[in-house]
């Protein structure tokens, strides 16, 4: 028998929001574990609102609805609003009831910023690491560090010599404001140049034979039990920035009588580098780099098998910067300065590892 297509709706609704996601729902456990760690913070977020005036946007209902721009790929705050306006889903893991009115794009933005001011990405990334049922898949003595670069919020068009920086440019002839600019035979370097957008964006090539960016450069360690990212950096992008990340991300955790290892790329093979991670105790299992020189690895460390497992490891750091950048959104940033790139960037790895969770703990039972 055909159904009929019957457009009117019902006046009223007696169904629940929690019977509208399924029990097994990945969203479920995720919720658990940000709430956990979303309480713990309670003190962290009454520093950051004044005790008169009137109640803003819950810090808690902020945080989550970021976690799902992140989750779901969501370019834009008026998008977000957008589809919580009517995505039931999205309204259960916020917090916000059927009845209750989406915010405005404007109104969340503005909210959100009060975040940015404080270590919060930070202490929610180790509040959700320091849960008992997250902290027994970490693993405390091997670790793996690597570092991307991150595509600042400025155009190369901004990048100008700092003598010019008070001096308009040109009206473009064909009406507009994005007037035309070659920069072709000019000398350009972070030395004489600045960008005007983001002064602390630092032009830098990945590589030989590759284009030039303004950007900036992101750090991450890893545990190399479970591939969940324990702890972030964001700095301007230099070519000792990552070994210097390196050794203040694992500096915390070599205090200790145990050696414990750090697995790298190439890149970290400098003398300098290895010869600190020896005096903290920690074993360089870094990839020699034996190209027109001699590496800093020698046979005492390669001929370990951890060396060799390490090594294999280290790769899955990568993960977490391809969802970084594809599901995450955040290949270009969309903050200022190096504080709010590096927040942002500390709070997309958190939200990596929330996605990650659920299915190691289901492993784990």
């Amino acid at each position: 028998m055909r159904g009929s297509d019957s457009r009117s709706g019902s006046l009223f609704s007696y169904v629940d929001i929690e019977a509208r996601v399924r029990r097994d729902h990945p969203l479920r456990t995720i919720r658990e574990l940000s709430d956990a760690a979303l309480e713990t913070l309670t003190v962290d977020f009454s520093k950051l609102y004044s005790g008169m005036g009137r109640p803003s946007i819950a810090p808690e209902m902020l945080l989550r609805a970021m976690l799902l721009q992140a989750f779901y790929s969501i370019r834009s705050e008026r998008q977000l609003m957008e589809r919580l306006e009517f995505d039931l889903l999205f309204r259960w893991f916020v917090g916000l009831g059927i009845d209750g009115a989406a915010w405005d794009h404007s109104t969340f933005s503005k909210n959100r910023d009060r975040l940015l001011e404080g270590e919060i990405a930070a202490k929610f990334l180790a509040a959700v690491l320091a849960q008992p049922r997250v902290k027994r898949l970490l693993s405390t003595d091997h670790f793996s560090v690597d570092g991307t670069l991150i595509e600042a919020w400025a155009s190369m068009k901004s990048f100008k010599a700092r003598a010019q920086d008070d001096k308009d440019p040109p009206a473009p002839s064909s009406g507009g404001r994005n007037a035309d600019v070659d920069f072709k035979g000019q000398k350009r370097s972070n030395d004489t140049h600045e960008s005007t957008t983001d002064p602390e964006a630092k032009l830098y090539r990945k590589g030989p034979g590759m284009e030039a960016k303004l950007c900036f450069m992101g750090h991450t360690l890893m545990e190399n039990r479970s591939g969940l990212i324990v702890d972030t950096r964001m700095t301007t992008a230099n070519g000792h920035a990552e070994r210097i990340a390196a050794l203040s991300m694992i500096e915390p955790r070599a205090d200790r009588p145990k050696a414990i290892s750090l697995g790298a790329d190439k890149g970290y093979d400098a003398e300098d580098f290895v010869n600190e991670l020896k005096s903290m105790n920690v074993r360089p299992h870094v990839a020699q780099n034996d190209t027109g020189r001699r590496s800093n690895i020698d046979r005492r460390t390669t001929r370990h098998a951890g060396y060799a497992m390490s090594q294999k490891i280290r790769k899955r750091i990568e993960e977490g910067f391809g969802w970084l950048k594809t599901v995450g959104n955040s290949r270009k940033t969309r903050f200022k300065g190096t504080d709010r790139v590096g927040w942002g960037f500390t709070f997309a790895m958190a939200a990596y590892n929330l996605v990650r969770l659920p299915k190691l703990l289901q492993a784990s039972t």
